[in-house]
C-alpha cells in the first residue's frame, strides 16, 4: 500500500468513526484509538506535503441529521488544536495571561437571542451548518428563555448529563432493557430529538463557554462574568498564567472528581483581541489549545473474550483480565469494539496486557506486552453455538455477526422490542423469561405468544415462572391482542421505523393495516410522508419481501385486533388544497395548540412535518416562528399565515 493508499484508509476510519459518534451516538472506537489513527493520518500529511480533501485534519468533525431543520452559523464552529504535554501549554501560555476551563463532554450548542429571548438553539453540526433543535433546549432547566441584553446575543455551550442522572436512567430501565453507555450519547440524542417533551426529565444542562457576539469585552474572563450576569451557568473555569506557580497543579484536574463527564481541559488566551489575531486553520482556532490527560497504564494478564450476541446479531466482544484496582475501583474487563481492533493487539490467552481508564473514567486496553497472537476467533454463537460470519462495513470494518434467524439471543430480543410498553406493552416478558420460553421450544414467531395459553401445563413447570407469574403474563398478552397500529408496526421491528414513524403511518392510513399493506404491493411512495426518507422508504420495501421476515411476523395477523384511529385522525374531507401534502406548523398560532394544528392537518388529509424540508409543501407560521421561516423561504416554500391557512380552507384566495 502506497502512502496516498494508506491516507484515503485512514480518512475513510476516521470517517466512520465520526459518523458512528455524531451521527449515530454510538461510538465504534475509543478516543485512545481514533487519536492514534488521526495522529497518524497527520504525520502522513506533514512527512508529503500533501493533504487530501476529506481529511479530517482540516475540517470539524460532526454531523448534520437529514430530519431536523440545518441552520447556518454567523461564525464557523471550529476545534482545538491538542497535546498530552504540560510542556506544550507553557509553550502555548509563553507567559501571558490564560484560562483554564473543562473540556466537557457532550454536544455543544449556539443559543441566540433577539430582544432579550431565545430565538434558536444551533448544534455544532460539521462547523459551519449546524441543525435546529431550539424546540429541545427550551426543556433545558437552566437555559434562560429571557435575558437582561436586549440587542443581538449568540453565546457557545455544552448540553450534558452529569454523572448522577446518568446513573438514575440506567437504574429507572427495565432488565430487559440496554443501559445507556456513556452520558454523551443520552444528551446528543435528547438534544436532537423530535418531540421534545421526550427529552424532559432527563437531567440535560447548558453550560456557556463562549460569548460570540461583539460586546466591546476585551477579557474572556470579563466574558464569563458577562454570562453568568446574564443568567447562564458557565463551565467552571480558573485564571492561570506560565510565571504562576499554581499553574501546575491548575492543569492537574481530576476527571474523577467532578460531577460531568469531561474529555479534558481548554486553555484559552485572556486577551481576546490576541486571540483573534492568531488566526485559525479549517480544523481549529489558534487562540485556544486542548490539554488530554496521559493515561496511566496498569499491567495484567489477559484471560480470554466474554462473547454476547445482540438483537441484530452481531456479536460483542469484551476482553477479560485479572483484576486491577484503578482509582480504588477493581477492573477486569473492557470492550474490544470490532475484529479490527482484536487482531491489533496480537493477543492470547495469559499474555501480559496494560490498561486504563480512558478520560479516567472508561475501561480500556492500552497495549499487548507480550503479543503471543494466539487468540482465534470465536467459533461459535455465544447463545446457539452456530458458526459466526465475518461481515464488512462501509468503512471496512469488520464484525462478528450470528445468522441463525432462531438464535435466541437473536429471538429474545426481537421479542423483547416487540413486548417492550412504548409498543404492544406486554408486561412481565423481560429477556430473561422470553429466553426460557424459546429455550423450551414454545416460541418461534410473534404469533406463537397468543398461543402460550394452549401450553399452560409446561409453562407452570418452567423455571422462574409457576402458576401465579404464568397467569400474569398470559392475562398480560391477552390484554394486548387489542392494539393500535401504530403500536403494532412500530413492535415489528422494521430498521428505522420507531415510534414516531408508526404513527405517521397510522395516521396517513387511518389505522388501517389492510391499507398499510396494500400500500406496499402497489409501490406506495413514502417518502410523500412527513420526515419519511429514501431509507426508511427502503426499509419498509426490503422488511416486507424478506420470507425469513415475513415467516416471523405474519403469523401475528390472525391473533391481534388492529384498532381503528378516532375519528379526528381519518381524513373528513379530502376536497381541499392541503390534501396529500407536507406541512408544517411553527411559532405560537392563535386558534390551535401544537397538537390541535396536527389533528386539523390530519383530518384534511395532509402530512404533518416536524422539520422543513425541499419535500415541505407548506408552512404555517404564527408568532416567533424562528428557523423554519428562514429554511422554508431559502427552499421556496409556500408560507401561510393563520389566516391564510383559513381562508384557503374556506376556498378564499390568498
Amino acid at each position: 500500500m502506497n502512502t496516498i493508499e494508506k491516507m484515503k484508509t485512514l480518512i475513510a476510519q476516521l470517517v466512520e468513526a465520526d459518523t458512528a459518534y455524531y451521527k449515530l451516538d454510538k461510538p465504534i472506537v475509543t478516543d485512545r484509538e481514533y487519536d492514534a489513527v488521526y495522529d497518524e493520518l497527520l504525520s502522513l500529511e506533514k512527512q508529503t506535503g500533501i493533504i487530501l480533501s476529506s481529511s479530517p485534519t482540516q475540517k470539524v468533525s460532526g454531523e448534520v441529521l437529514d430530519e431536523l431543520a440545518q441552520l447556518q452559523h454567523t461564525r464557523p464552529m471550529l476545534s482545538a488544536q491538542k497535546t498530552k504535554s504540560i510542556d506544550d501549554i507553557t509553550k502555548f501560555i509563553d507567559g501571558r495571561e490564560a484560562v483554564v476551563s473543562w473540556k466537557l463532554d457532550g454536544l455543544t450548542l449556539v443559543l441566540r437571542y433577539a430582544d432579550g429571548k431565545l430565538v434558536q438553539a444551533i448544534t455544532r453540526g460539521g462547523g459551519a451548518v449546524g441543525e435546529d433543535v431550539t424546540h429541545t433546549v427550551r426543556v433545558m432547566s437552566n437555559v434562560p428563555l429571557e435575558i437582561p441584553f436586549k440587542t443581538a446575543f449568540e453565546v457557545r455551550g455544552e448540553g450534558v448529563i452529569s454523572w448522577a442522572n446518568f446513573e438514575k436512567l440506567n437504574a429507572a430501565l427495565g432488565e430487559d432493557e440496554e443501559p445507556y453507555t456513556h452520558p454523551r450519547s443520552v444528551a446528543a440524542g435528547a438534544v436532537r430529538r423530535l418531540d421534545a417533551r421526550k427529552s424532559k426529565g432527563l437531567g440535560l444542562e447548558f453550560f456557556a463557554f463562549e460569548l460570540v457576539s461583539d460586546n466591546n469585552l476585551v477579557c474572556k474572563v470579563d466574558q464569563f462574568s458577562f454570562l453568568e450576569a446574564s443568567g447562564f451557568d458557565v463551565v467552571p473555569n480558573d485564571y492561570i498564567c506560565a510565571q504562576d506557580p499554581e499553574t501546575s497543579s491548575k492543569l492537574a484536574l481530576d476527571p474523577a472528581t467532578f460531577p460531568y463527564p469531561v474529555d479534558g481541559l481548554i486553555i484559552e488566551y485572556d486577551d481576546l483581541a490576541y486571540g483573534r489575531s492568531l488566526g485559525a486553520t479549517g480544523h481549529h482556532e489558534n487562540s485556544k489549545i486542548a490539554l488530554k490527560w496521559e493515561d496511566e497504564l496498569y499491567e495484567t494478564q489477559f484471560l480470554g473474550l466474554e462473547l454476547a450476541t445482540t438483537r441484530t446479531g452481531m456479536i460483542s466482544l469484551t476482553g477479560m483480565f485479572e483484576d486491577v484496582t484503578i482509582d480504588g475501583a477493581t477492573v477486569n474487563r473492557a470492550f474490544l469494539h470490532n475484529l479490527d481492533i482484536l487482531d491489533s493487539f496480537r493477543l492470547g490467552i495469559g499474555d501480559t496486557v496494560k490498561i486504563y481508564k480512558a478520560n479516567k473514567i472508561i475501561p480500556q486496553l492500552a497495549k499487548n506486552i507480550t503479543q503471543s497472537d494466539t487468540l482465534p476467533y470465536p467459533t461459535a454463537c455465544p447463545c446457539c453455538g452456530s458458526e459466526p460470519v465475518i461481515k464488512t462495513t462501509s468503512g471496512g470494518t469488520r464484525l462478528l455477526f450470528c445468522e441463525n434467524p432462531y438464535c435466541s439471543a437473536k429471538l429474545a430480543r426481537r421479542f423483547v422490542h416487540f413486548c417492550h410498553k412504548t409498543r404492544m406493552n406486554i408486561e412481565g416478558l423481560a429477556e430473561k423469561t422470553l429466553s426460557v420460553l424459546i429455550d423450551a421450544g414454545l416460541l418461534h414467531n410473534l404469533g406463537d405468544l397468543y398461543s402460550l395459553q394452549s401450553h399452560i401445563a409446561k409453562l407452570e413447570s418452567l423455571p422462574g415462572l409457576g402458576q401465579a407469574s404464568a397467569e400474569r403474563m398470559l392475562n398480560a398478552i391477552e390484554k394486548s391482542r387489542k392494539c393500535m397500529l401504530n403500536q403494532f408496526i412500530s413492535g415489528l421491528g422494521i430498521p428505522m421505523v420507531g415510534r414516531s414513524a408508526s404513527k405517521t403511518l397510522s395516521a396517513h392510513f387511518g389505522g388501517n393495516w389492510d391499507a398499510f399493506e396494500e400500500a406496499i404491493q402497489i409501490g406506495f411512495d413514502f417518502t410523500r410522508l412527513a420526515d419519511f426518507g429514501q431509507t426508511m422508504h427502503d426499509n419498509i420495501y426490503t422488511w416486507y419481501s424478506d420470507e425469513a421476515e415475513s415467516a416471523f411476523w405474519r403469523p401475528l395477523l390472525g391473533q391481534v385486533n388492529i384498532q381503528k384511529e378516532n375519528k379526528e385522525s381519518i381524513i373528513m374531507n379530502s376536497d381541499n388544497p392541503f390534501n396529500g401534502k407536507i406541512v408544517v406548523a411553527t411559532g405560537k398560532l392563535e386558534n390551535y395548540t401544537r397538537e390541535g394544528i396536527q389533528m386539523k392537518l390530519l383530518s384534511l388529509g395532509a402530512s404533518p412535518g416536524s422539520s422543513v424540508s425541499k419535500k415541505t409543501d407548506f408552512l404555517i407560521v404564527g408568532e416567533s416562528a424562528g428557523g423554519k421561516l428562514d429554511k422554508a423561504r431559502t427552499l421556496g416554500v409556500a408560507v401561510l399565515t393563520e389566516t391564510q391557512f383559513e381562508q384557503m380552507l374556506a376556498g378564499e384566495a390568498v
